[in-house]
């Protein structure tokens, strides 16, 4: 099933300050999904050309001091795939981290729905500057990719 974009609104308990943020919504028979299992669908193995977008990415970021997988590393008792947790409950899974140029939380949501189960991935950003704003732009293109890609392996 192909994800449908809906609307987001700011602030959000996830990141108050976010000043930008899309969501994503597909819905799955896999009935009495909790966001966690969600989570983990979408996130604990990622297909290798978002592995390489990613290593890119922290090649790329490495002279200007942002963070990279090796700092999401070091929290993987309290992590999915490489984004650590930041809060958890049954039906809502918070994860992301806090950098010089933005912070970022991917909130996943569930709603159970007879056999079904409607899973909402939510994108949430608060740029700090102008590093923030410039890498928000060039890798968006990417995001919506991803975004797509992650939540058909949810859909299965």
């Amino acid at each position: 099933m192909k994800a449908r974009e809906i609307t987001v609104l700011l602030p959000h308990p996830a990141l108050p300050d976010a000043d930008w943020g899309d969501c994503f919504e597909v819905v799955t028979d896999q009935a009495g999904l909790t966001a966690e299992q969600a989570a983990r669908l979408a996130f604990g193995k990622l297909p290798a050309w978002t592995g390489a977008l990613m290593a890119v990415r922290n090649l790329v970021v490495l002279p200007f001091g942002l963070k990279g997988d090796p700092e999401a590393a070091a929290a993987k008792d309290r992590r999915i795939g490489m984004f650590p947790i930041v809060a958890q409950g049954e039906r809502e899974l918070v994860l992301g981290f806090d950098d010089r140029h933005l912070d970022f939380r991917i909130v996943v949501q569930t709603e159970p729905a007879g056999s079904l189960t409607g899973v909402r991935l939510m994108t949430l950003v608060q740029r700090h500057n102008r590093l923030g704003r410039v890498y928000l732009a060039v890798i968006m293109p990417f995001h919506k990719l991803i975004v797509a890609s992650t939540l058909s392996r949810v859909a299965g």
